[in-house]
């Protein structure tokens, strides 16, 4: 009986030593930092002055580092004005998509990956009041929407490089809150941040 657990343990480390590596997703987190431009209330005929910074992260994978999917999270504070004109204003994105790149210079070492990014997924708008919005309770809305944009990946190692992007969101539909049009609620971000893979 021993010798013939021997005999399969042995033929297991022969044969896992032997097979060939399996084929693995190329997958990376990339926190990022934005500037943000667009994204005006219907309603809203006077300038104000607009939150633009946004920050999050995105995640993902990709077979051969060529398509794969990657899902995209955003967190913009006093995304419509300041808060004495919209009082505390944020605008949240959770974005699924499909990318697809072409890593030049191969999926390990230091290289080059142009991007291109679609999707769909939930945009969150919620305004709790201030000059040009006056309500006396939080008012917020979730709407679907889509993603498209583009950009590139540059890594210095194995493990680490940079990630810069060009990407535009809109809301499917428009949305009314307190009687304001949100209209279809749309805006494009510019990213940067470091890429983990």
């Amino acid at each position: 009986m021993r010798s013939v657990l021997k005999l399969l343990v042995v033929s297991a480390a022969v044969a896992t030593i032997s097979a060939p590596a399996a084929a693995r997703a190329d997958g990376y987190v990339s926190p990022w930092a934005a500037v943000q431009f667009g994204g005006k209330l219907t309603d809203v005929r006077e300038d104000v002055d607009r939150g633009r910074a946004a920050f999050g992260v995105t995640a993902g994978g990709m077979g051969a580092g060529i398509i794969g999917g990657e899902f995209d999270f955003g967190y913009s504070p006093s995304f419509f004005g300041t808060q004495n004109d919209f009082g505390s204003n944020t605008v949240i994105t959770a974005m699924g998509n499909v990318i697809v790149g072409v890593p030049i210079g191969g999926t390990t070492g230091g290289g080059v990956r142009p991007f291109f990014t679609v999707g769909a997924g939930l945009i969150r708008t919620q305004i709790d009041g201030g000059r040009l919005f006056p309500v006396s309770t939080s008012s917020s809305s979730n709407q679907m929407g889509f993603n498209i944009g583009g950009g590139v990946m540059g890594f210095f190692a194995d493990h680490i490089g940079v990630r810069g992007e060009l990407r535009y969101m809109r809301a499917f539909s428009g949305d009314i809150i307190n009687n304001i049009d949100l209209g279809s609620l749309n805006f494009t971000r510019l990213s940067f941040g470091v890429v983990f893979r």
